[in-house]
This record gives C-alpha cells, sequence and structure tokens, in this order.
C-alpha cells in the first residue's frame, strides 16, 4: 500500500515539474516538491486504508478499548464506546456487554432485596431489547457463531426454550469448537428421544457432549463406554475424561470407585480445582473428616477465590455441623458464579438442616432454574414439604426425582411415604417393592413395606417382609445394633407363636433378648413358649412353603436360619 501511493505521488510530482522546468534549479522549488511530495503519500495511504480495510481493522481501536472495560467488569463503558461498529467481533462484545449489564443489575437488585419472595421478582431487564435487535440481525442472517450463542442465552432466560435449542444447534453448526454453546445445549435436553432427534454436526467434538449427555441423562453406562473409547482414540491422559469418569461413579453411588479415580486425578494434577467440589462430596458422605480438612486447605493455598474452594470449605463446615459458616461459603461460592449448581442445592439442605424452610425452598428452585434435571434439588424440595406436613406437594417433587433417578431407592420410598400418607396403600406397596428390587441402599423399604402389611392386618405378608428385612441386614454386615431388627424380631415371634410354630418362635423370643428394648417381650414369650410346650408337643411346620397369595409381590425364601447368624 505504501509503494503504490508512492508511485502516485511520483507521477504526480513529475507532471508539476513538466509545467515548472525553468524553474528546476530553484532550490525553493526542490523544497516545495519534497513537502508535497510527503503531503500527498500520507493523503494517499488515508484513502487507500479507508477504501481497502476489512470492518474489523476499522473497528480495532473502539475494540481494543471496549475489551479493556469490559476486563473491568465496566460493561455499560464498554457497549457505548462500541456502537457504531461495523466488524461481528465488536458487535458481538457491543451486545454482550448490554447482557452482562442487566445481569450484573440484576445480581445487585437481588443482593439487596429484603426477602426469598421479592429475590425471585428480580429479572433483566436488558433481555426483551436484546432479544428483539438479534431475532431481526438473526432472520436477515447476519450472526455468527458467537452471537448465536448470546442469542440462545437470551432465549434461555425468557424461557423460550424450544427457539434457545434451534438457535443453539445453529450456533453448533456455525462454530463445532465452541464448548460453551454444546454445554448451554445440554442443559435444555431432557430426555434420550430429544438427545437423538437433535441434528448436530459430525465433529471429534462430539463424542465428548454425548459421553457428557449420557452422564447427565443418568445413563451411565453407555458414559462409560463413550468415555472408554475417547481413551482408546488417543485421550488417555486427559485429566477431563478421568473427572468425568469419576463424576459418573458419584452418580450411580459407587463411591469407592470415584474416590479411587478423584485420588488419582488429585496425583496426575495436584492443582487442580475444577470437579473438586463433588470429590468434597464424597468425602463428605463417607464421614473423612481430615481428608476434607486437608482438601480445603490445600484449595485455599491454590486460589481461595474459586467456586469450588467456597464449596468445599462449606461442605468441611457443615461436616462439623457448623451450618451457618457453611451456608455462608456457599452464598460467597454463589457470587462467584450465581449459576453454581451444587452452590444452590448445597444451601439448600444448610438451610434445612437450620430450619428455615422458605430460604431452602427458594435455594432448591434456583438450583432447578439452573438445571431442571437435578434429581437432588426436587428431592430437597419433597423433604422440605413433607416437613410442613404438605403431602401433596411432597408426592409431585418426589416424582419429579423419580423419573430423573428411576432406579434410585430413596426416591421410591420417599414416593411410597407420601402415599401412605395420602391413604393409597396399593401404590405405597408398589413404591416400597420397588425400592426393594432395585436395590434398597438404606434398607429401609422392606421395614416400612412389613409395617403397612401389619397395620392392614395382612400378617403373613408382614412377616414375609419381617423376614426379608432380617436376612438383608445379617447378610449384609450391616450393624446387628440396627433399632429396627428389634422390632422384626418382636413380630415373627408372635407371629409364629400364633401359628403354632413354636421352634421358631423361640429362636425369635432368644434373638429379642439380645436387644434392650425386646428384652422382656422376648423372656415373656419363651415363658409362654414353655407352659405351651408342658401341655402339648407341636412339631415345627416348613418355612419353604409361600405365607400369602396377596396382591405384593412376595419372593420365595429359603427359612430364616437365625442360627447362623450372631448379632
Amino acid at each position: 500500500m505504501a509503494a503504490i501511493a508512492n508511485a502516485i505521488s511520483d507521477k504526480i510530482i513529475n507532471i508539476h515539474k513538466s509545467f515548472n522546468l525553468r524553474a528546476s534549479g530553484s532550490d525553493v522549488i526542490r523544497v516545495n516538491l519534497v513537502q508535497i511530495k510527503k503531503q500527498l503519500i500520507s493523503v494517499i495511504s488515508l484513502f487507500c486504508l479507508s477504501v481497502h480495510l476489512p470492518p474489523y481493522a476499522q473497528d480495532l481501536d473502539a475494540l481494543t478499548l471496549a475489551k479493556s472495560y469490559f476486563d473491568l467488569k465496566e460493561y455499560d463503558r464498554a457497549a457505548y464506546f462500541l456502537k457504531g461498529c461495523c466488524s461481528q467481533k465488536a458487535y458481538f462484545l457491543y451486545m454482550y456487554s448490554r447482557y452482562l449489564s442487566g445481569e450484573k443489575k440484576k445480581d445487585d437488585e437481588t443482593v439487596d432485596s429484603l426477602g426469598p419472595l421479592e429475590k425471585g421478582q428480580v429479572r433483566n431487564e436488558a433481555l426483551r431489547e436484546l432479544r428483539v435487535e438479534l431475532s431481526k440481525k438473526h432472520n436477515a442472517g447476519e450472526l455468527d457463531g458467537f452471537t448465536l450463542y448470546l442469542y440462545g442465552v437470551v432465549l434461555r432466560k425468557l424461557d423460550l426454550l424450544k427457539e434457545a435449542v434451534d438457535v443453539f444447534v445453529e450456533a453448533i453448526h456455525a462454530l463445532p469448537l465452541h464448548w460453551g454453546a454444546w454445554l448451554e445445549l445440554s442443559n435444555l435436553v431432557t430426555n434420550i428421544e430429544m438427545l437423538k432427534s437433535l441434528s448436530l454436526p459430525d465433529s471429534w467434538i462430539k463424542d465428548f457432549f454425548m459421553a457428557h449427555m449420557y452422564t447427565e441423562l443418568q445413563m451411565i453406562k453407555e458414559a462409560l463406554q463413550k468415555y472408554q473409547n475417547l481413551i482408546e482414540a488417543g485421550f488417555s491422559k486427559s485429566t477431563y475424561i478421568i473427572s468425568q469418569i469419576a463424576v459418573a461413579y458419584h452418580n450411580i453411588r459407587d463411591i469407592d470407585q470415584a474416590l479411587a479415580l478423584f485420588n488419582e486425578l488429585r496425583d496426575q494434577d495436584p492443582y487442580r480445582i475444577d470437579n473438586m467440589d463433588t470429590f468434597s462430596n464424597l468425602l463428605y458422605v463417607k464421614s473423612m473428616k481430615p481428608e476434607l480438612s486437608y482438601l480445603a486447605h490445600n484449595l485455599v493455598e491454590i486460589d481461595k477465590y474459586r467456586v469450588e474452594t467456597c464449596c468445599v470449605i462449606g461442605n468441611y463446615y457443615s461436616l462439623r455441623s457448623q451450618h451457618e459458616k457453611a451456608a455462608l461459603y456457599f452464598q460467597r461460592a454463589l457470587k462467584l458464579n450465581p449459576r453454581c449448581l451444587g452452590a444452590w442445592t448445597l444451601m439448600g439442605h444448610e438451610y434445612m438442616e437450620m430450619k428455615n424452610t422458605s430460604a431452602a425452598i427458594q435455594a432448591y428452585r434456583h438450583a432447578i432454574e439452573v438445571n431442571k434435571r437435578d434429581y437432588r434439588a426436587w428431592y430437597g424440595l419433597g423433604q422440605t414439604y413433607e416437613i410442613l406436613k404438605m403431602p401433596f406437594y411432597c408426592l409431585y417433587y418426589y416424582r419429579k426425582a423419580h423419573q430423573l433417578r428411576p432406579n434410585d431407592s430413596r426416591m421410591l420410598v420417599a414416593l411410597g411415604e407420601s402415599y401412605e400418607k395420602l391413604s393409597q396403600q396399593v401404590e405405597a406397596k408398589k413404591c416400597y417393592w420397588r425400592a426393594y428390587s432395585v436395590g434398597d441402599v438404606e434398607k429401609m423399604a422392606l421395614l416400612k413395606l412389613a409395617k403397612l402389611h401389619e397395620q392392614l392386618n395382612e400378617s403373613d405378608d408382614a412377616a414375609q417382609c419381617y423376614m426379608l428385612y432380617i436376612q438383608d441386614i445379617f447378610s449384609c454386615g450391616e450393624q446387628l445394633e440396627h433399632a429396627e431388627v428389634s422390632t422384626a424380631l418382636r413380630y415373627l415371634g408372635q407371629y409364629y407363636f400364633k401359628n403354632k410354630l413354636y421352634n421358631e418362635a423361640s429362636l425369635c423370643a432368644q434373638r429379642c433378648c439380645d436387644y434392650n428394648d425386646a428384652r422382656e417381650e422376648g423372656k415373656a414369650l419363651l415363658r409362654q413358649i414353655s407352659q405351651v410346650r408342658d401341655q402339648i408337643e407341636t412339631p415345627s411346620a416348613d418355612l419353604f412353603t409361600p405365607l400369602s397369595n396377596s396382591n405384593t409381590p412376595v419372593r420365595r425364601v429359603s427359612p430364616l436360619n437365625l442360627i447362623s447368624f450372631t448379632p
């Protein structure tokens, strides 16, 4: 461009010389010609720049200044200096600055609001204006991948979810390697059928998205297979994949395997902070206080102003039953990132511990706004309304949690309790039996089912459930000082005595004597059996025969051999 300017200026000078040949020896004219040449070069250069420079180069100064203000979180100033810019980058930064300015004002109003009801009414006032402007550009086909992503975020914030999904898919096609667009899309996919219906680009990053979605949809077997394929494809040293496999095991409550993977991850990347909040959840469940304390101190040394660090410290204080401090650190995490799903859910748990049900409900609702697939938030809402003695609300929220975790026994037991409170005993029976069939984590489903049968005077079914319950408790190595084992033994002793099965009744009565709360009843039953035996000799019945033919499915089990188990 400079060469073109020099050539044009030389041509003009030569023309000027041809008209002033007689004065060519004059030093004054020579000096004037040099000055004229310099001025012509600058003028022609400016002209060439204005004609040939792309829009991005024309907006470079304004974009650089606005980016500096954006980095300082002065979003209104950044948007002001980008008005009128023509390039795609400048337009994206202009609209994104306006969006973040509205979000910042919303957060400030949320902090200043008085109560949880007012907080739920605070909205980003800039969203509607942004939607109108972006929709015009979208209809004209003038949005690039980044601006399409922003348009999708605006639509999601306005609860226009179907339109948001279409825009995010379009953004992914325009810019396949923008992981933020993939993550936003993942939050809007509700089931596997919807996932299969999406038209996604055929890119290597799609495999990462599918593995992430399988994890979110609780399809853990498929997710682990996807991650294994990625490891074999060349990502064997990816700490991201190791962390996601650990999260998958966490979701299916394989706590030991998840802990082993997180410890391996810490060995490979000791300064990693991502996913350490999930690691702290596992340590919390296992009540590993020293390990959780070490993790919290280590993360504080690395970066104490990270969201994950605040969540880890919150879990540590919660494990120490300092719930006020725990809630404070979860609030700090939310100030750093208002869309932190784990912080909202954990803060709801802390409010539940502090008996602040209204604040807990609000926290769980915020968690659902961030991710509607978070079963913990739905389950927490059900527990909160259970405390408030509102069984219809409990039933709704427990159903939502069960839909997200169909094979989680805790959801099924909670559903059964809700049905029982609503006097829907048939549905309650089905839920309790289903919870036992899928693998009862807390070993409570059979006990509740037996008590329900007992209330309905279905003694045979109650005895069968108590028998299975005791076998389950003894065989899995659970602590034998379980409070309800004595209840089961007491009922079985009376049941066998009424059915003249004195040998089995005697065994149950002897086991009752091992528990303080059932010792006297056990001794009384032994005396009754002794008196009856003195009068008549009665052979024992076969326990292999089924006890009843009721609607509740009952397995045929081997006799209850109490002698083989030692408390």
